[in-house]
């Protein structure tokens, strides 16, 4: 239960911060940075899976936080979600570093390629629920950054919500630090978990009131966190038990489609660790090249658990195209006898 509460926290925590940030970048570029990612669709498809294909799942829920504020499109989702490989990555780096950058160069393709695809068939449907609405910008939010006297004059009189954002952001940061939440060691995932805390935390310190009270206060820390936290705890504590039952049999390894169809339904599970079964197979060569990257494309390590949060809708749509794609290209790899490559 600790365990499911820290993890949950950390995930709330970070995407919640990755949130504040948007907004702050939206109001200081007066919309134009939002503007001009969700302008390029080549481009935005190319930067999702860039973000994806990066080891972990901060990448992930970059991209959900984009896609919750209506920056970037179903199809960017998808694709970063086909391009990441979770926390597995970083086992199959260390473990079979070759097929790992190899494997990242094929996700890559393939999520590029996916993404524009979705975008094209749903081209009058880019996203599934309504964008959050909340990336408007202000006439009196133009100040920003706002002069050293009134920071002073805000800090004096300081707001309950600034004081409440400040002190949990400085909490979130010493847990990080610690290593009681995220990494238990110092990585580049906690230097970024850091990094992010320590920029939302200057924002929180730096903003108007108006612009404290409205976006960070009223719409991010009081109705998306909250949300965040429930469902991706209720997912992380429900994954657990399903993750049993869909263990691999004795009689599915020597059977490379009952593997590849396994592969894809595990990878259904919006957890990192389950997919580590099918890393081990194909380490020690009981599982074809093909059953390796169903497993990748399909599964997500923790990155759509704020999806569920913002659209269950989307959540499943993301998760059903990256099923078929799973399916479709590990099947397509194990009738290449792509094993004789890889």
């Amino acid at each position: 239960m600790t365990r499911l509460l820290l993890e949950s926290a950390m995930i709330t925590g970070f995407v919640a911060a990755m949130m504040l940030l948007i907004e702050y970048l939206n109001v200081v570029s007066q919309g134009k940075w939002g503007g001009w990612l969700s302008s390029g669709r080549v481009m935005q498809h190319i930067l999702a899976s860039l973000l994806g294909a990066i080891p972990g799942c901060l990448g992930a829920f970059t991209v959900v936080s984009l896609y919750s504020h209506g920056v970037v499109s179903l199809g960017a989702v998808v694709a970063t979600m086909v391009a990441t490989s979770g926390d597995e990555a970083f086992v199959m780096l260390a473990l079979i570093p070759r097929t790992a950058l190899l494997l990242t160069a094929v996700l890559f393709a393939l999520a590029v390629l996916t993404g524009l695809v979705v975008d094209l068939v749903a081209s009058r449907r880019r996203h599934l629920s309504p964008p959050c609405p909340s990336l408007l910008v202000h006439q009196e939010e133009q100040l920003l950054p706002l002069p050293g006297a009134r920071l002073l004059a805000q800090w004096r009189d300081c707001s309950a919500a600034r004081g409440i954002l400040a002190v949990g952001l400085v909490l979130f940061a010493i847990a990080i630090a610690a290593g009681r939440i995220g990494p238990t060691r110092w990585s580049w995932v906690r230097v970024s978990l850091l990094a992010v805390s320590a920029a939302s935390l200057f924002v929180v310190a730096t903003v108007p009131d108006h612009f404290l009270e409205e976006h960070l206060w009223r719409h991010v820390a009081r109705k998306h966190a909250p949300r965040i936290f429930l469902w991706t705890f209720g997912a992380l504590a429900a994954s657990g038990p399903v993750a049993r039952l869909l263990q691999v049999q004795g009689g599915a390894a020597g059977n490379p489609w009952l593997l590849l169809l396994l592969a894809c339904v595990v990878g259904l599970i919006p957890e990192s660790g389950p997919h580590l079964i099918f890393v081990m197979l194909y380490a020690q060569g009981v599982a074809p090249f093909g059953v390796l990257l169903a497993s990748s494309i399909v599964q997500d390590g923790h990155g759509m658990l704020p999806m569920l949060a913002h659209s269950p809708r989307a959540f499943i749509v993301v998760k059903a195209v990256n099923f078929v794609i799973g399916l479709l290209a590990g099947a397509a790899a194990i009738a290449l006898a792509a094993t004789t490559i890889f």
